[in-house]
């Protein structure tokens, strides 16, 4: 049941380099329809969202450049619900700015902030977990997040040390671990009160604005200093001026790690982060020879586990390769082994380098 005081805000400014050469800086992941499902990840998760939470209460925050993307792939969506940042400064910035909007809107807000590109298969089992959530968050002076049990001593993700569950399975937070080495990883799940970090956090709009005037007190006057200005003709010109002026930090850092009053639910449904092609590899459904193809019509010999992905209807001739990412889109072929995804980002950089800019 859709609730007026229920917001969200959609985390949408990533540039996903890892996703090269389908996502680039001009036209990032979340606005592909990377799954092949007819979606993009930003509908996706929009949809998502709007099965707990009015279509006017949730927000955009995405960089300026990606502005026409937003409203061209969400059309419900009011140019005024599109946060806009003139300058990349990490995550807790622009949700301190987003909070403080929708409190002035609404002091009795409770909100989740949610990335735009995760994939999340079970939706009613993720509402039901939000919600859940929200009610506890409207009770509490509580910052809440959910994690996710690991399956496999996962060295990607950060960590989340749990306390002693409650009856309604909500733990308190002991403390939040960098990404561990495979050894500490492997500690970290035989000791069994470890979650991944998902990234996504529940808390009323009272409750978080405390934190950062509690913890990061400069950074919190920086932007309230602006109020007035807030949901007015005035806003645009106040943020123009002031925000690249914020320290860049995330809202890990900047309030989580801190806080005292961290409480977490381990997530009932399954996740995916799809920070890389493989992770987006393990999700799709495999051809008999566990190739995952999105898009190509393909003809192999002796190819397996390799991770395709073409415009529509392309014919790939694929003989020979095992465990490799084939991805082909306008100026751009990459044949890359699946092992070594992580430095995809390099390889970006090292093609900007040489061919030009445009290429990323």
């Amino acid at each position: 049941m859709q609730n007026k005081n229920y917001y969200a805000i959609l985390m949408a400014g990533g540039v996903g380099s890892r996703f090269w050469p389908v996502s680039t800086e001009s036209f990032p992941k979340q606005f592909h329809d990377m799954l092949g499902t007819g979606d993009t990840l930003i509908q996706k998760t929009f949809q998502r969202l709007n099965k707990l939470i009015p279509t006017e209460n949730i927000f955009i925050l995405t960089n300026e450049k990606y502005n026409d993307l937003v409203l061209q792939q969400l059309p419900d969506v009011k140019p005024e619900q599109v946060v806009l940042e003139p300058a990349m400064r990490n995550t807790a910035p622009c949700i301190l700015y987003a909070s403080l909007k929708i409190q002035k809107e609404n002091p009795d807000a409770v909100m989740i902030v949610a990335p735009s590109d995760h994939w999340i298969e079970d939706e009613a089992a993720f509402t039901q977990n939000v919600q859940q959530a929200f009610q506890f968050c409207e009770q509490n002076d509580a910052l809440m997040t959910l994690g996710i049990k690991p399956t496999f001593p996962n060295t990607g993700y950060g960590y989340i040390e749990c306390g002693n569950a409650s009856a309604e399975n909500i733990s308190n937070v002991i403390q939040f671990r960098e990404k561990p080495d495979y050894d500490i990883a492997k500690q970290f799940l035989a000791q069994g009160n470890f979650l991944w970090n998902a990234g996504i956090f529940m808390w009323s709009a009272t409750a978080v604005i405390k934190a950062f005037k509690t913890n990061q007190p400069e950074l919190f006057e920086h932007f309230y200093k602006g109020i007035e200005t807030y949901n007015t003709s005035a806003e645009e010109e106040f943020i123009e001026e002031n925000y690249a002026k914020a320290e860049n930090i995330s809202v890990d850092y900047a309030i989580m790690e801190s806080s005292k009053n961290v409480f977490v639910i381990p997530a009932t449904f399954d996740w995916n982060d799809l920070g890389t092609w493989g992770s987006l590899y393990d999700k799709l459904d495999k051809d008999s020879s566990q190739n995952a193809i999105v898009n190509a019509k393909t003809l192999t010999q002796d190819a397996t586990g390799n991770m395709i992905r073409t415009t529509k209807d392309k014919v790939v001739v694929v003989d020979g390769l095992k465990d490799y990412i084939i991805v082909d889109k306008d100026e751009v072929l990459l044949i890359f082994p699946k092992e070594k995804e992580q430095d995809i980002k390099k390889v970006l950089q090292s093609v900007k380098t040489k061919f030009g800019e445009h290429y990323g």
